[in-house]
């Protein structure tokens, strides 16, 4: 398969937002190794182009916007009635010429706002000439603004902004769009779709981010769970390990849990991780939901900045540590809007926890002169079991978690992707 992407750009600056839709979906299409090529107008000039639009595998072509050695100077036909200027088909005939040699070997060519703008009205002409000459070619037409009312009367060529393409999908960003947009282009609903437009968490964030998120999924997930420490016994991983496994099997919500470890004395890593890994399996993960960053080239532990970029991606942070002087960890996830669970047996943790109206539970704790010790009925399993269904339910019910767990999770690139614009290129 191999996709063009229209745009008619002269020039790419970011502070048009059309620029940065279009790098997003360029990125889901190389991702998915869909070959690609992007068509923008002549003079858009060649050092403009940064970023992902720079990258060696999209094939970068420029559309004639000359004729007779002249510039074509686009007007704006927003209008219904009237008529264009006396050399418009002429210059839409060149142009129409220049995309059939274009797009002759592609399968799907995305067009964006070539339809809907009134200052692109002789591209829209152009290519329903060159898809005449074109007919296996399928168009997907992006409207990117509040659909035009149908006018009452129009005259052709200005009609062309309101009347259907042959063997083209429609499509807006939003749901609530597609009866205005149908009326626009006078289609049925059933040839218009939805493609929102997606935010990548992951643009502005560090290398180290960039690689976990090339081994682990940090972004499907229900629940993400993210707690850095010093891979000792008294950080209680395990206990992490298995109320993450405890809520997944209780809520059957998809749960992953990322430990950012760094090697301690007191345990070899190898075999704590064993151990850490068998009490979460016993609860409900699996090998995919668990990843511990000193596996992935991080042995040493990973930069505080990106322990804090993983907790702006995360929503739970559970703290069943043995011993707390203060638990500065806790800020941290707390900053960056996480749900917080700590030992309540910890004194540091339980005077940290009410200022900030942390959930509480319990686990074995080192306390001021003495150690406390836990029993639980009918078992610890239960225990989380129960605790964990509630802390669903707060998450659930609390407005900015669901908010954050919904941008990572249904607005990101890869659900975009998958869910809204492979489909249309799969008709």
């Amino acid at each position: 398969m191999k996709v063009a992407i229209l745009t008619m750009f002269n020039g790419l600056s970011t502070t048009y937002s059309l620029v940065n839709v279009v790098a997003e979906q360029l990125k889901m299409l190389l991702n998915n190794n869909i070959k690609t090529k992007v068509l923008v107008s002549e003079h858009c000039p060649d050092n403009d182009r940064y970023g992902i639009f720079k990258d060696e595998r999209i094939e970068w072509v420029k559309v004639s916007n000359s004729i007779d050695g002249e510039q074509i100077h686009w007007h704006d036909y927003s209008q219904a009635e009237g008529k264009v200027h006396e050399s418009f088909f002429d210059e839409a005939e060149v142009i129409a010429e220049d995309l059939v040699n274009k797009l002759s070997d592609v399968d799907f060519c995305i067009m964006h706002d070539i339809h809907y703008q009134g200052w692109h009205l002789i591209h829209n002409i152009a290519i329903r000439k060159a898809q005449e000459k074109l007919p296996n070619l399928k168009f997907i037409a992006f409207t990117h603004s509040f659909p035009a009312n149908h006018p009452p009367k129009k005259d052709w060529p200005l009609s062309a902004r309101y009347s259907p393409m042959p063997n083209t999908t429609y499509v807006y960003p939003t749901y609530s769009g597609i009866p205005a947009l149908a009326k626009q282009y006078a289609v049925p609903e059933g040839r218009c779709r939805v493609v929102n437009n997606s935010l990548n968490l992951l643009e502005d964030m560090s290398e180290e981010i960039q690689l976990i998120a090339e081994n682990f999924d940090i972004f499907s997930s229900d629940i993400l769970i993210v707690y850095p420490g010093r891979l000792t016994t008294g950080k209680k991983f395990e206990k992490v390990a298995a109320l993450a496994g405890a809520i997944k099997t209780q809520s059957e919500q998809d749960v992953k849990v990322i430990f950012c470890d760094f090697k301690s004395a007191d345990i070899k890593p190898k075999l704590y991780k064993r151990i850490i890994k068998e009490s979460g399996f016993s609860c409900g993960l699996t090998e995919e939901d668990i990843l511990f960053t000193s596996d992935i080239g991080y042995p040493h532990g990973i930069p505080r900045k990106t322990v804090l970029e993983l907790f702006s991606l995360s929503n739970l942070f559970i703290c069943p540590s043995y011993s707390e002087s203060f638990g500065l960890t806790v800020l941290e996830a707390a900053s960056r809007g996480n749900f917080l669970v700590l030992n309540e047996a910890v004194p540091a943790l339980e005077e940290l926890g009410k200022k900030l109206n942390a959930y509480f539970m319990r686990w074995d704790a080192r306390n001021y002169g003495f150690d406390t010790s836990e029993n639980y009925q009918p078992s610890e399993e239960a225990y989380y079991q129960e605790h964990g269904e509630i802390i669903v339910n707060m998450i659930r019910q609390n407005n900015v978690l669901y908010a954050k767990t919904m941008v990572r999770k249904r607005y990101s690139p890869q659900w975009i992707w998958k869910n809204q614009l492979e489909p249309l290129l799969e008709k």
